[in-house]
């Protein structure tokens, strides 16, 4: 298998707390799942791997492309890593509709590999693309959240809790599909979550983090 899709993370850094976080692992394509103890330091691995913390020490590379590294000085700005990112507060666009935050993930797509009102509907979002952000609930929020996240057909998909307010009984329909896009679309996804039974099922490779 061609490593152009691969992920390898050796980095780490420190905060002004004292606090370190340092991991080393590598990510083929499919579910790769970090866990660890609350406080740990998981969702800082993220957010070093979407260029929103910058590492200290070691380097990130995403295929043949270096995202970060400290021995020759690259750090890639977030939005030149082809990183598809659904954080745990969503980071919607408040003033823009359902559909418009779609069509935003979508313009970031290179090929357009997915189409919108297919994920709309895997999603059950159809009946939402009017609305705003303000108006959906805590798991409507997440499924829209997903799904910008995918439509940009990203070379890595980041996902912190990612069905941690969806309704139980579409966690399950939710978790599958992003399980068949990871597949579709032949790339690493990242996943934290709290939710020990998806984790055993849905990743391929579990990753632990110690609070250092």
């Amino acid at each position: 298998m061609s490593r152009e899709s691969h992920l390898q993370f050796s980095a780490g850094t420190k905060y002004a707390t004292g606090f370190s976080v340092e991991l080393a692992f590598d990510a083929a394509p499919g579910i790769t799942a970090i866990v660890g103890s609350s406080g740990s330091g998981k969702t800082t691995i993220l957010q070093m791997i979407a260029g929103l913390v910058t590492p200290l020490r070691g380097s990130i590379l995403l295929g043949s492309r270096t995202l970060y590294s400290q021995t020759l000085g690259i750090s890639l700005p977030p939005e030149d890593r082809k990183i598809g990112y659904v954080f745990q507060d969503y980071r919607l666009f408040p003033h823009l509709s359902v559909e418009a935050n779609l069509h935003y993930g979508l313009a970031r797509s290179p090929d357009q590999k997915l189409e919108l009102i297919q994920v709309a509907e895997k999603l059950q979002l159809k009946q939402l693309l009017k609305r705003f952000p303000r108006s959906l609930s805590g798991g409507e929020r997440q499924r829209v959240a997903v799904a910008r996240a995918v439509l940009q057909s990203p070379a890595l998909l980041l996902l912190d809790e990612p069905w941690s307010a969806v309704e139980r009984e579409l966690r399950d329909t939710m978790a599958t599909w992003i399980e068949s896009v990871v597949e579709q679309l032949s790339i690493p996804a990242i996943l934290v979550s709290h939710d020990e039974a998806s984790v055993a099922r849905y990743a391929q490779k579990i990753v632990t983090l110690d609070k250092q």
